[in-house]
């Protein structure tokens, strides 16, 4: 199984949201966009801009965590501008 961190942005919020999942990555952007509860649910255009695969769900949320702890929209967009194809999969 593998897992992936993604960094979604809302153009309407202006707004990014970090998550991980085990799901499709479409299908959870698809979740997002769905007018459902939470922090997501109050926009409908999210769109994937960054994704990290990881072969262990532990590592997934400690990416995670990592980059919600930076609270600093410059450092997600740097992590987003130097992934040229917008995703990345660490060995």
């Amino acid at each position: 199984m593998i897992f992936t961190v993604y960094i979604l942005y809302s153009n309407t919020a202006d707004k990014y949201y970090v998550g991980y999942t085990a799901d499709d990555i479409e299908e959870r952007l698809r979740k997002h966009n769905s007018n459902r509860s939470g922090f997501t649910g109050h926009h409908n255009d999210w769109q994937i801009m960054f994704t990290e695969v990881y072969k262990s769900k532990l590592e997934a949320i400690k990416r995670e965590k990592q980059i919600k702890n930076w609270k600093s929209r410059k450092l997600i967009e740097s992590v987003i501008n130097k992934s040229s194809a917008g995703s990345v999969h660490p060995d």
